[in-house]
């Protein structure tokens, strides 16, 4: 049997070797802000994925009565990758790295607690996963929450039922955050950290969220209550991490994993978002952030540069593929300034190069 004993934790680190277009990978990450950047296909998704599907099937694991046996881990790890990565026809070992012949996936997750999560799975496996240690301590309210590039907010009142019966084309992060989205609010006060952070996101959207009946509501100051629906994807992705916050879901103890928070976004949200996401890491959230956007990045990096007094550690990680190898590689650095594989500013170093040359000629 293998005995959950609580989750409380960071993730200190990941090496993973042959998973999907990885093949042999090794990054550090901040306790509080990991920003990840690169072309396409390079990874990003995949790697913020990979982090929460192992993540999210410990925390279920642990809140099946603290006691699983290891082919009921096994069940359950199995059942989330199927959902999340939604491989041809269930099969595990698609998501192996494609080269010639047997192969292994071997992924192993280092934790502040000192402890590792290890597993594997081979292309020749399409329902098994072989869970090689699951190091799994610290305390009970431990929720890793997933934010896909589409938001669901809007939906939730027959999004979960829908997923429930049907075959639907979504993968299962989106169910995910609706079940989260439909959990009451907790009795009592919210505490200094929270009441610190929804000031920051109610600054943003100028109002605050309301539940009714799994049915959203963004009630601006002086205009009343509007449909969820009704208001720009920018707002209802604030008010999801609102609402997250609201009802327990992001606490202290969690770790927040966001794809792409640009999407949809007027550039003007981009800032006080960002300054959102400090202040809930400042309340102990650990936050990655997947980014193809400049802004997100030069946010945060003003941040780590010129907020001398903040304690928030920022991690600029760059996915790129070697020019030689063609292996995916990562470079971490803790300001932008250091960072040598910016796909997002050569891009924008490109645009003004083409808009110089348009002026001066060649």
């Amino acid at each position: 049997m293998l005995n959950i004993e609580g989750i409380g934790m960071k993730i200190n680190r990941l090496c993973v070797n042959n998973f999907m277009v990885f093949n042999d990978l090794d990054i550090e990450f901040s306790d509080n802000i990991n920003i990840i950047s690169g072309e396409n296909s390079t990874g990003k998704t995949a790697l913020i994925k990979l982090l929460y599907t192992s993540l999210k099937t410990c925390s279920k694991a642990y809140s099946s009565n603290n006691t699983l046996s290891k082919e009921e881990l096994e069940s359950a790890m199995v059942s989330k990758f199927q959902g999340i990565f939604m491989p041809d026809n269930g099969a595990i070992g698609r998501l192996v790295n494609r080269h010639r012949g047997n192969n292994s996936t071997d992924v192993r997750i280092f934790l502040s607690n000192k402890d590792d999560i290890r597993f594997g799975f081979s292309n020749k496996h399409s329902k098994h996963i072989d869970i090689k240690h699951m190091g799994i301590k610290g305390k009970d309210n431990f929720t890793p929450v997933y934010i896909p590039p589409k938001e669901i907010i809007s939906s939730t009142e027959n999004f979960g039922a829908l997923y429930d019966e049907f075959h639907i084309a979504f993968e299962e992060t989106y169910y995910d955050l609706c079940r989260l989205l439909e959990r009451p609010l907790r009795k009592g006060p919210n505490t200094i950290e929270q009441n610190m952070v929804m000031k920051s996101f109610e600054d943003i959207v100028n109002g605050s969220i309301v539940q009714k009946d799994k049915k959203f509501y963004l009630k601006v100051k002086g205009q009343g209550e509007f449909e969820m629906g009704l208001v720009s994807e920018g707002y209802r992705k604030m008010a999801t991490i609102m609402y997250l916050i609201l009802s327990g879901s992001l606490t202290k103890d969690s770790i927040l994993f966001w794809d792409e928070p640009e999407t949809n976004m007027n550039p003007k949200m981009i800032k006080p978002m960002c300054d959102a996401l400090t202040e809930l890491a400042k309340m102990g959230v650990q936050i990655f952030v997947e980014t193809h956007n400049y802004f997100v990045q030069q946010y945060f990096n003003m941040e780590a540069i010129y907020n001398k007094d903040s304690k928030i550690k920022y991690n600029f990680i760059s996915l790129y593929r070697n020019s030689d190898s063609g292996e995916i590689n990562a470079q971490c650095v803790d300001n932008l300034d250091d960072m040598t594989e910016n796909a997002i500013m050569k891009e924008f170093d490109d645009l003004y190069d083409r808009e110089q040359r348009f002026i001066y000629g060649d």
